[in-house]
């Protein structure tokens, strides 16, 4: 099954992600819209059995910056971060991002 991707547009859904992860692991995926990078990697992602948490950069910016003030990782497009009890358990960014390590956090508790 292929990922399925939601959009993430708001602060209060980000808020809602992060309480979410104290029950289950949160998948965040930032993608740029301009970047042939980001394109590519996006295709990879997409393979991933997995619920995929989408903040297109150019559309809310404001969103990406609180997940490195959350987190404490540094903002880099396209990003993947695997989130648990709020804190990151994965991170990776550009060719480094793939379906199977994504899905391989998916099963940290």
């Amino acid at each position: 099954m292929p990922a399925v991707f939601n959009e993430i547009t708001s602060e209060q859904q980000l808020e809602s992600l992060f309480k979410l992860s104290h029950e289950k692991p949160v998948v965040l995926f930032k993608h740029s819209d301009t970047c042939s990078i980001s394109a590519s990697v996006f295709q990879g992602v997409s393979n991933a059995e997995a619920e995929i948490n989408m903040v297109v950069v150019q559309r809310a910016r404001n969103i990406s910056n609180l997940i490195a003030d959350r987190t404490g990782i540094r903002h880099q497009s396209p990003q993947a971060i695997v989130i648990v009890h709020s804190k990151p358990v994965y991170s990776a960014s550009h060719f480094d991002i793939s379906s199977e390590d994504i899905e391989n956090a998916l099963k940290i508790k």
